[in-house]
């Protein structure tokens, strides 16, 4: 009777190495699935715990955004000037020579329901570190400036950002100025042969935003008239719809 050969050692050895080796991979890969189930288990958990807390926090960032806006609207035009919501009395406008990178709200203050002043949002795009975003009020009565305000920048702390209200006074010298008083070609800093005061160490800033108002005086006189009649419009056919409203009900 032929015996069977009985199996090396090494071959024994082997086998027993490639069982290990597959018991290891096996385990690897059940910690790795375990690790890569809790690791999508806890980004799932923290995605939802940021959903919520957006969700809890829109309408408080909304309220705050309209609150800053409506600011900077009374400021312009105060309230002994207009008894409207310029919140809600606007059209959408996107227009270059404003420097819109999208569209923008322009608002309309008045008094009685009579017109006083347009608030334009406008975007000097030459500012020493980018975009100055800011909004001009023009009186209608005369297209004199009512005001101007800083909302967004980014200009240096301690040099440019004296363009803020909070920073300086600098910005309230555009009151009363229009596009006869002073001409044209002196809406400009001093050292440009304007009318405008710079800052020290800082011409850039000023130099761009006064330019930029004097765009927006010369849009305004162009297209100003445009402009509030659709304002007018508007307001005309939301009051008809209201009135279809309460007379259906």
């Amino acid at each position: 009777m032929t015996e069977k050969p009985k199996p090396k050692k090494d071959d024994a050895s082997a086998d027993s190495a490639s069982i290990e080796v597959s018991s290891y991979a096996a385990k690897l890969w059940l910690s790795i699935s375990k690790n890569a189930l809790l690791l999508g288990l806890f980004a799932l958990i923290c995605t939802g715990l940021i959903a919520t807390t957006f969700i809890g926090t829109e309408d408080e960032i909304a309220m705050q955004q309209r609150a800053a806006r409506l600011k900077a609207l009374i400021e312009i035009i105060p309230t002994d000037r207009h008894n409207n919501d310029m919140l809600q009395d606007n059209i959408e406008i996107f227009e270059n020579a404003l420097g819109h990178r999208e569209p923008q709200p322009l608002f309309l203050a008045r008094d009685d329901g009579k017109p006083i002043a347009l608030i334009y949002p406008a975007t000097a795009r030459d500012g020493y570190s980018g975009d100055i975003r800011y909004i001009v009020g023009i009186n209608l009565a005369d297209n004199t400036v009512a005001g101007v305000r800083v909302l967004k920048h980014r200009e240096t702390p301690g040099l440019g950002d004296g363009i803020e209200v909070r920073k300086s006074n600098w910005v309230k010298s555009f009151n009363g100025k229009s596009l006869g008083q002073p001409s044209i070609d002196q809406w400009s800093v001093k050292k440009d042969g304007g009318v405008f005061d710079g800052f020290t160490g800082a011409t850039i800033t000023p130099r761009a935003l006064a330019k930029s108002v004097a765009q927006t005086l010369q849009h305004h006189q162009q297209n100003g008239a445009g402009y509030l009649k659709r304002l007018i419009e508007q307001a005309h056919n939301l009051q008809s719809n209201t009135a279809v409203k309460t007379v259906s009900n």
